[in-house]
């Protein structure tokens, strides 16, 4: 819902603007006896639309939409019923033709779509017929006076229209601007939770499972436990960059240095100690300053990825190798990822509830289609699999 100052409730306004209304009222006191009903009428009018004009809505149970169509209704009502002399309303109507106009802005550029269109339509006929409630009664006028006075009114009606319903179109996109963004954001800290976080985890389980196989307990167990404590620290280092994310601190995103294609060798290191398939890493010379820092990001995720599946399916994978090198023509980095599979244990799989997982590969392949690139993976030999990951150069 849109808002704005004047339709967030505000109680301060509300006494002077009520103040100002009530004056409206104080010349037809000092009007002729024999008129003062009728101006009684054209000064409830006026006080109606400035009240509308000026106080912060909804108010209680009425809407903008109700009482701009009130407002709007009862000065057209008051145009056609009007009873005193013709001179009567041309003090009044300045101060009711100038609410109607402020009405029509809030109307047309705050109201919802369904009631934006009518209600505008209808404060705006009010507005611009306001001057025949006068002109028409002028003795002997002819037709140039009301007119005349349509005209004048209807263009500054327009004009006030047309600029209203230019910022509406401008706080939409402004709203589905934000919407986006909240989107992305959302997503970003999505696939820093899959591509990091989940990784750790998966190496946790994995190693919890492999220490309660039976067997005595030995330095292997200790320094098994220690990798189960370096990898939780990571998690939570990763954790703590993600809600600082969330939570805007420019400084912490300022000195949080996203990983790339330097860090393959240390990530595929860290995944060999961690028993299961023995991992290999061929990182051509020079191919780091080929790819810009969000590219070497996407694929630094994309090996996470391959070597968490590698964890999860194939834990009995006899090698990994990790290729990553520029193509013939030099335009573009060729990323791979293989492994020669095998039979996972049932001991050691990692057991995962119905109907999760499976989004990690699509969404890198989303991440390097963003960067001109693609990403494929499908069978390797006999019984393995690979993962193939193609980006541009700088």
């Amino acid at each position: 819902m849109r808002t704005d100052p004047l339709t967030r409730p505000d109680r301060s306004r509300r006494w002077p603007t009520v103040t100002a209304a009530l004056l409206l009222f104080a010349p037809a006191a000092l009007a002729h006896p024999g008129d003062r009903g009728a101006a009684l009428l054209l000064a409830l009018t006026a006080a109606l639309a400035a009240v509308v004009a000026l106080l912060a809505w909804p108010l209680g149970r009425v809407t903008l939409a109700t009482a701009a169509g009130a407002a709007a209704g009862a000065s057209l009502l008051v145009d056609l019923c009007y009873p005193g002399p013709y001179r009567l309303p041309a003090f009044w109507a300045p101060f009711e033709w100038l609410a109607l106009i402020g009405v029509l802005f809030r109307a047309v550029r705050r109201l919802p779509d369904r009631w934006a269109g009518p209600i505008g339509g209808l404060v705006g006929l009010a507005a611009v017929v306001l001057p025949l409630r006068f002109a028409l009664r002028m003795p002997q006028g002819g037709a140039a006076g009301p007119v005349g006075g349509v005209l004048f009114s209807l263009l500054p009606v327009l004009g006030v229209g047309g600029a209203s319903l230019y910022l509406r179109v401008l706080d939409a996109r402004r709203e589905r601007a934000v919407a986006r963004a909240r989107r992305e954001q959302r997503l970003e800290v999505a696939r820093g939770l899959h591509d990091f976080v989940a990784h750790e985890i998966t190496g946790i389980v994995l190693e919890a499972q492999a220490g309660q196989l039976p067997g005595p307990e030995t330095e292997e167990t200790a320094t098994l436990l220690r990798r189960l404590e370096e990898a939780g620290l990571r998690a939570l280092d990763s954790m703590d960059e993600m809600v600082g994310a969330l939570r805007g601190d420019q400084e912490a995103a300022g000195t949080t240095r996203r990983p790339g294609l330097a860090d393959l060798p240390e990530l595929v290191a860290r995944f060999g100690t961690k028993g299961g398939p023995r991992a290999t890493v061929d990182l051509a010379p020079g191919v780091v300053g080929l790819l810009s820092a969000e590219a070497q990001a996407t694929a630094y995720a994309v090996v996470l990825e391959a070597l968490t599946n590698v964890r999860r399916h194939a834990p009995q994978a006899a090698v990994v190798t990790v290729r990553v090198a520029p193509e013939p023509d030099g335009r573009a980095v060729r990323l791979t990822v293989g492994d020669t599979g095998g039979p996972a244990t049932r001991r050691l799989r990692l057991r995962r509830r119905p109907g999760t997982g499976g989004t990690g590969l699509a969404g890198l392949a989303a991440r390097a289609a963003a960067h001109g690139g693609t990403l494929t993976s499908g069978p390797l030999g006999p019984s393995g699999w690979e993962v193939c990951c193609t980006l541009p150069g700088r």
